[in-house]
């Protein structure tokens, strides 16, 4: 088919036009814009008429024309992404707590041995500057007797000097004594002058070193009386005021051991033994089970505690005070509940037992075997108890009921209570 120049003039801005009025659709899973650019169309331009006729000839393709820039929104700007913050590493999560301990605390219980061993030097050491001061107040009133002898002396002194002052005043003094010798008419009258003469000087120059004497050792007797009463007041004021500290913080160590130890009652648990130094053994094989007591309810007794009479021998002492074992044998158990509270009994080689109860804590674990003196616990008011001490029985079995009296059964191995 052919076409006229003029048609094929005609057909220009018809393709021009549907070149711009047609849009690709996008492609499946291709991004678009979020903001696309309108769409204006372009009118059609009317093709200019040229006289003449056209001349035939072939169709030329129309050239195509960049699409006009239309004015729009700006494109938002291009910014680099930030390095991204480090990693904040997760928190530690925090160590679980340890276990609560029933019984008392190992640093308490040695505190209070501690304490009570410093306790035991201060008492030593106080009895040993009370004897001393003792032996001072002794040198102290023998000195007062001195000064007493010597002021007895001064007085006589002065009395003896007065006399001799007196006689002469009376004879005429030493000019008496002159005229004697320049009247003399014999030689045995001049030498019986002089020789009254010099002894009446020589009593006086006696009596006067005799006073000089005394008032010197006077004075320095009193400056050692005075040193001897001052030195034995601050020695009293710094062994009274060193045992006061030692009490005080005992004191509060007690009865923190003490509140532990109930806990651990109530509980039903003993905490672990607590091993403690301990002094030389002693040379015995039977010894008493605490020391500086004083002997409370006796075996047998009654009272309102006890269902038909008291089973053992109780022993006053303070909370922490050293408990030991009053013979060598084998722990054979340890509780922590009851009416005894804390308690421990040792078997003894013979068929013996005894008990110690009330305890505020312990230093032995059962089946450890112990010796005579042996620090196994220390002395509490836990259980049904109403105030600091040691109950102990001695049985001859390891229950409640087989007691004897532990007093004899003590003497007849060599221990006095």
């Amino acid at each position: 088919m052919c076409l006229r120049p003029r048609d094929r003039l005609l057909l220009v801005p018809v393709v021009l036009c549907a070149l711009l009025a047609t849009t690709p659709s996008p492609a499946a899973g291709t991004p678009v814009d979020p903001m696309p650019l309108p769409t204006v169309p372009v009118p059609a331009v009317p093709a200019p008429l040229l006289p003449g006729p056209l001349l035939p000839g072939p169709l030329l393709p129309a050239p195509l024309l960049p699409a006009p820039v239309l004015p729009g929104p700006p494109a938002p700007a291009l910014v680099a992404p930030a390095d991204p913050e480090p990693p904040v590493p997760p928190a530690a999560a925090p160590e679980p707590a340890a276990p609560p301990v029933d019984g008392p605390d190992i640093s308490i219980s040695a505190e209070v041995a501690r304490l009570y061993a410093e306790a035991a030097r201060a008492t030593a050491g106080y009895e040993k500057g009370r004897r001393a001061a003792e032996a001072q107040r002794l040198a102290a009133g023998r000195l007062q007797d001195q000064l007493d002898q010597q002021r007895g002396e001064m007085s006589l002194l002065r009395d003896d000097l007065g006399g001799v002052a007196r006689a002469q005043y009376r004879n005429g003094g030493s000019l008496t004594f002159t005229a004697r010798l320049l009247l003399s008419k014999t030689p045995d009258e001049l030498l019986r002058g002089r020789r009254i003469a010099r002894q009446a000087e020589e009593a006086v120059g006696r009596l006067l070193d005799r006073a000089r004497l005394a008032e010197q050792r006077l004075s320095t007797a009193e400056r050692r009386a005075r040193a001897v009463w001052h030195d034995l007041d601050v020695r009293r004021a710094g062994l009274a005021a060193a045992k006061q500290r030692i009490a005080t913080k005992l004191e509060a160590a007690q009865w923190t051991l003490q509140g532990e130890a109930d806990r651990s009652v109530a509980a039903g648990t003993c905490a672990g033994a607590v091993p403690v130094d301990e002094d030389t053994p002693p040379a015995a094989a039977w010894v008493p089970p605490v020391e500086d007591y004083a002997l409370s309810a006796s075996f047998g007794s009654g009272g309102s505690h006890w269902v038909s009479g008291h089973t053992g021998q109780d022993f006053a002492v303070g909370i922490g005070a050293p408990v030991r074992a009053v013979g060598a044998g084998r722990v054979l158990s340890v509780s922590c509940g009851g009416a005894f509270g804390i308690e421990i009994i040792v078997q003894h080689p013979g068929g013996y037992y005894t008990q110690y109860a009330h305890l505020a804590s312990l230093a032995v674990d059962q089946g450890q075997q112990v010796r005579t003196g042996q620090w196994i616990g220390q002395a509490g008011t836990t259980g049904n108890s109403t105030g600091p001490h040691l109950h102990f029985e001695v049985r001859l079995t390891p229950h409640l009921g087989s007691g004897v009296d532990p007093v004899p059964w003590l003497a007849e191995r060599g221990v006095g209570l």
